[in-house]
């Protein structure tokens, strides 16, 4: 594996890896270095046929408690509209591949956008999502007015944002924001467990379904499901859909290529 100074990057399990954001003294604020070696491992993840899907945590106390405020305090206006980070974080939004978010402790401003640009959440009990942006007198800008409401709907995205109050792991799960709440010395654990179920899947579909259900998002209702149809006839021509049906009928466990 690449050598990083603010992650951790390992095979976990069968075709998954695991990232771990590993600056804990600083409750793994998202300084420029950490997004740029995030973007560099993901790019490999992607690259690499071996690897089906992907966990990002952080530890007991953060996933991420936001941005390296030190940091951007340097930074004026046109200097963040030139910020190098923009490309790293449409790098991690654009990742093909599946993404499975940890969480334990705060996960806040940028790491609350990091949580969101997974596809599947896992929250510890003592997890903490919010937008405190406002508080220190600017908005999210990586996604967080934009992916918060589409999560939670308007109404607790505007208390959030406006407000900048978390809110916990519970209501979180209620508003729609993660998927599952477990118990916090077993979140790594089912993450790892969801991401390896999800890697068992033929590949290709796995990519394409992703994708069609981000369409859900970024397309008026037509023009998705005339997407969703696209996909679904394309994929009766891979070899991981002769499988998985031959299987089925032969009732045997299928054996997915990415093919």
């Amino acid at each position: 594996m690449t050598a990083y100074t603010d992650i951790l990057v390992k095979p976990a399990r069968p075709h998954v890896w695991l990232l771990t954001l590993n600056r804990p003294e600083q409750l793994n604020a998202l300084r420029s270095n950490l997004l740029g070696e995030v973007r560099r491992a993901l790019e490999r993840a992607r690259d690499d046929e071996a690897v089906r899907a992907l966990v990002i945590t952080g530890d007991d106390r953060a996933f991420a408690a936001g941005a390296d405020i030190k940091e951007m305090s340097e930074l004026d206006t046109a200097s963040i509209m030139s910020d190098k980070r923009q490309a790293n974080w449409r790098a991690i939004r654009q990742f093909p591949k599946p993404l499975v978010a940890a969480c334990n402790g705060y996960a806040l401003g940028g790491g609350a956008e990091l949580a969101m640009c997974c596809d599947v959440i896992i929250a510890g009990e003592s997890a903490r999502f919010g937008q405190p942006e406002i508080n220190l007198g600017f908005i999210p800008g990586a996604g967080g007015t934009q992916r918060l409401t589409r999560a939670v709907g308007k109404s607790r995205a505007m208390r959030m944002v406006l407000t900048g109050e978390p809110i916990d792991a519970r209501a979180a799960l209620e508003a729609g924001l993660v998927a599952e709440v477990v118990p916090p010395e077993l979140t790594l654990a089912r993450a790892l467990d969801l991401a390896e179920l999800i890697a068992s899947k033929p590949p290709i579909a796995v990519r394409m379904a992703k994708d069609a259900v981000l369409k859900a998002y970024e397309m008026p209702l037509e023009a998705a499901l005339d997407y969703e149809r696209k996909a679904f006839a394309y994929l009766f021509g891979t070899e991981d859909r002769k499988e998985g049906m031959r299987a089925f009928v032969e009732k045997r466990k299928p054996v997915f290529k990415g093919r």
